[in-house]
């Protein structure tokens, strides 16, 4: 019987679109984002370093940027939810 509870409660949950949020680095892995910028090196786009220090101090850029990420503009259209997203971003903003 609790393991009936249990499994209909999981079902209910994936049922509704509960996701739960990877961190950051992992989104930044998981989504391919490591294929064309790095922490320290440009690569195909800026290295989350720089793109850092052009937003520094700067935090209300971030759903900004999650949004262009989102939306495809200027950047390759990335499938992840806005959590993950939100996660990635406050990652890249974070780097020194």
């Amino acid at each position: 019987m609790k393991s009936l509870l249990i499994t209909v409660v999981l079902a209910a949950g994936l049922a509704s679109g509960a996701v739960l949020a990877q961190s950051g680095p992992d989104v930044l892995k998981a989504k391919g984002c490591l294929n064309c910028h790095d922490m320290e090196k440009k690569k195909v786009g800026p290295s989350f370093k720089d793109v850092a220090a052009k937003h520094k101090g700067d935090k209300s850029q971030a759903p900004a940027i999650v949004e262009k990420i989102k939306g495809g503009k200027g950047h390759p259209k990335v499938a992840a939810s806005d959590a993950e997203l939100k996660a990635a971003v406050e990652t890249v903003l974070s780097a020194k």
